[in-house]
């Protein structure tokens, strides 16, 4: 079958979110064909390229949820879709304002409805109904009048938020925002609202595909529900991570006011409740991330998690080696920003020393992007530099220091196997977590762990690690004392980790969940007769049938959910190319 994979800031680019699952669930599952509709976060990610794709991948269609003036680097958007391109400047007619003017009201009515009442109950279904109404009618307007881009950020939306925030109901928050808070919320609208004004809504592209499956939730799963309102395909989500959450935590640093964020923390929830109606299956990648859907209105019935794959061939050779690494050392590995509290970590290790006086600390890791982690990492080194001053054994000697701050890629530790084999215990810090990708990887090299109950924590340790509350150094210095003294219990729990791992957490387990959920979504979806054919002629219910990869005679009828299209090993064999790459507007 074709799969439409949408995705939000990653694959198919070098840099980015989830680009590693969404390249070995497509060079994992050789007997479907992929088209990629992905959406770019900025210049620098589109400069950086793509990672090499299979041939499996026939079209590959992108587009910015950025402009030219938005990116700080200044670059061109190389990747503007022809209809997003025409629609920017474009003017409506009296009739179309008219359109525009009542979808528009709908649709931020519904979000002022409960701005200061959460996902959960957020106006109730005549809300809910309001927000669909608007959000697909200004689907359609942007299908039949170009682009909304110059419309959402008109001074008629700025109005027509006012006027949603100051009516009856509306909470204290959202009744208190000024003018800047109205063009603030009405420029994230607009860019939040951007793929409606996609020219991919044809049945040469989303048309064509018989199942879209998206890669996130929000702007990358909006596609899908357009593909799903206009020619009936189904939606698959896989969430990693949910949106509303992610707001939430970032709030206290975004530079919006408290009414704006109320505002885009509805919008959020109310968004997250259409995507998962309409989602035919949602996969979260874990439990944590399931309750976050559940909160926003998920059906239970819909909900498979599949953990997310990771190869395990990576660290076999040190989960096999059994050695149990350094006895007295500590090991961190991460990426060095706030919320993983390597300052109560640093705490924590002073009441380690004071138990353990050989004890050692190494901190892998590199600064977050941003001067934020830059600024950070300083005053980690500086705390340590005053919590564990050099020990040097004479006054000629030079001081050993007890906590290191590596980079892997060095000539101690050249990869990041050997970084986890460094030391006998694993630590995590963290205040915040999603789903533990540094704890999975020391339980691939059998190694016992020590973490804070945050996100998924629990869920991948199960009864492998201890598991102390986070922001309490006291708590997990007698962890990492307690495993530092009993080796054997760090070889049991380190063999049971490993063992853990490679039943629930492999690239392999991943892709068969996946292989049968794309067949039983498409066994339980209705047929779609190929375009051109007639209502007698038997429905089509695979845009490449398993027949055709047969050699020999072909289908009479080239077979399409939308647009006739050969298989692209047949196209191949004709001389007409392996499939639809090269097309302008964005294509690839």
């Amino acid at each position: 079958m074709r799969i439409g994979l949408l995705t939000d800031g990653g694959y198919p680019y070098a840099t980015g979110e989830s680009r590693l699952w969404c390249d070995r669930l497509v060079r994992g599952l050789p007997q479907h064909e992929f088209d990629l509709f992905a959406l770019s976060r900025s210049a620098h990610q589109e400069q950086q390229g793509w990672v090499r794709l299979p041939d499996r991948v026939g079209r590959v269609r992108t587009a910015p949820l950025w402009t030219h003036g938005e990116d700080p680097r200044g670059a061109r958007p190389k990747g503007m879709s022809g209809r997003l391109a025409t629609g920017l400047g474009r003017s409506y007619g009296r009739r179309d304002r008219r359109r525009f003017t009542a979808h528009v009201t709908a649709l931020v009515g519904a979000v002022c409805a409960g701005a200061d009442r959460g996902p959960g109950a957020a106006g109730g279904e005549r809300a809910a109904d309001l927000f669909t109404e608007g959000l697909y009618g200004l689907a359609e307007l942007a299908t039949d009048c170009g682009g909304l881009h110059a419309a959402l950020r008109s001074e008629t939306t700025a109005r027509l938020v006012e006027s949603a925030c100051r009516a009856p109901g509306t909470g204290r928050t959202v009744h208190s925002a000024t003018v800047p808070d109205y063009l603030a919320f009405t420029a994230e609208l607009e860019r939040a609202l951007r793929p409606l004004s996609l020219d991919w809504y044809d049945e040469s592209s989303l048309g064509a595909v018989d199942l879209c499956h998206a890669a996130s939730g929000g702007a990358a799963a909006l596609p899908g529900l357009l593909a799903k309102r206009f020619f009936g395909v189904p939606l698959l989500v896989t969430e990693h991570g949910v949106p509303l959450r992610a707001h939430y935590l970032a709030a206290p640093e975004a530079p919006f006011s408290a009414p704006v964020r109320a505002l885009l923390a509805n919008f959020h929830g109310r968004m997250a409740s259409e995507v998962y109606r309409q989602a035919a299956v949602i996969t979260p990648g874990n439990t944590h991330v399931r309750r976050w859907q559940e909160r926003c209105g998920a059906d239970r019935d819909k909900l498979r998690t599949v953990y997310p794959g990771m190869e395990a061939e990576r660290f076999g050779t040190v989960g096999e080696r059994g050695d149990g690494g350094g006895p007295d050392t500590l090991v961190w590995i991460g990426r060095i920003e706030p919320a993983k509290d390597l300052i109560a970590l640093l705490h924590a290790f002073a009441e380690v020393r004071r138990a353990e006086p050989d004890a050692r600390l190494r901190i892998f890791g590199a600064p977050a992007q941003g001067g934020e982690g830059d600024a950070y990492l300083v005053h980690c080194r500086a705390l340590a530099a005053q919590l564990f001053p050099d020990e040097a054994t004479d006054a000629h000697a030079a001081g050993a220091d007890p906590v290191t701050f590596e980079e892997i890629g060095g000539p101690e530790v050249p990869e990041l196997a050997e970084a986890y084999a460094a030391g006998g215990v694993v630590v995590l810090s963290s205040v915040v977590e999603g789903f533990p990708i540094s704890l999975v990887e020391a339980m691939f090299c059998g190694r016992a762990t020590v973490s804070t109950d945050v996100g998924a924590v629990v869920e991948v340790v199960g009864g492998t690690g201890l598991v102390v509350p986070p922001r309490n150094p006291r708590a997990l210095a007698d962890a990492c004392v307690t495993l530092l003294r009993d080796p054997e219990r760090r070889a049991r729990l380190g063999a049971a980790a490993r063992a853990r791992a490679l039943e629930l957490f492999t690239v392999e387990q991943n892709l068969v969940a996946f292989r049968g959920i794309y067949l039983d979504l498409v066994a339980h979806s209705p047929a779609r007769w190929a375009s051109g054919t007639s209502a007698e002629d038997p429905p089509r219910p695979f845009a490449t049938p398993p027949e055709a990869h047969v050699l020999g005679h072909l289908p009479p009828t080239p077979v399409a959910s939308g647009a006739a299209r050969l298989p692209s090993w047949a196209m191949a064999a004709d001389g007409a190319g392996a499939g639809a790459r090269g097309a302008g507007g964005g294509d690839a």
